[in-house]
């Protein structure tokens, strides 16, 4: 099937609401077939998430009240691309070391990956970082809350293996890593 033949047409677009870090868009639409419909989405930035390693070989993770779902989550550093920010390796850089105060050696990119392209824009990029070491500042923004650790990645690949990790980019990135580590 081509995309032609099955391409919604945008008739109207609209924010429906909007607040810091993302908007609702609404969209009246033509469907192939003729009909129409109403169509609203999560709108946000282009979102780095970054698998660091430190220089012993553990995995840098966060931990930090996720109010969505009431709990604590632990999971690897993330942040969302900013105005102007086109090279997505500095900003993974730029997010690893603000969430964590960790500076990476290198970075190399992982996958990018549309997580739920059924309801929202999002896309998130994930890098791997190695040589990871605890020389810069941890500069959070107001409403973050964020503990550092660091763990081995097999412990780290077993609570994925287990379902103890419920943190989505988390698990996501581990289970790529480790598909093309086995390659």
């Amino acid at each position: 099937m081509g995309h032609d033949r099955l391409a919604w047409t945008v008739e109207e677009s609209a924010i429906a609401y909007s607040c810091e870090g993302f908007d609702i868009v609404n969209q009246k639409v033509r469907l192939p077939e003729g009909g129409r419909a109403e169509f609203d989405y999560l709108s946000e930035p282009p979102s780095v998430v970054i698998l660091p390693f430190t220089t012993d070989g553990e995995v840098v993770m966060i931990e930090e009240w996720r109010q969505a779902v009431e709990r604590l989550n632990r999971g690897l550093p993330a942040g969302t691309a900013e105005p102007g920010d086109d090279d997505l390796a500095a900003t993974a850089r730029r997010e690893l070391t603000e969430e964590t105060g960790y500076v990476a050696d290198t970075l190399e990119p992982l996958v990018s990956v549309e997580p739920a392209n059924g309801l929202a824009n999002t896309v998130h990029h994930y890098f791997v970082a190695t040589g990871c070491s605890p020389t810069g500042e941890q500069h959070l923004d107001e409403d973050e809350t964020i503990l550092v650790d660091t763990m081995p990645y097999e412990e780290l690949l077993t609570r994925v293996r287990r379902g103890d990790l419920r943190d989505g980019r988390t698990v996501l990135g581990v289970l790529y890593y480790q598909m093309a580590r086995s390659e």
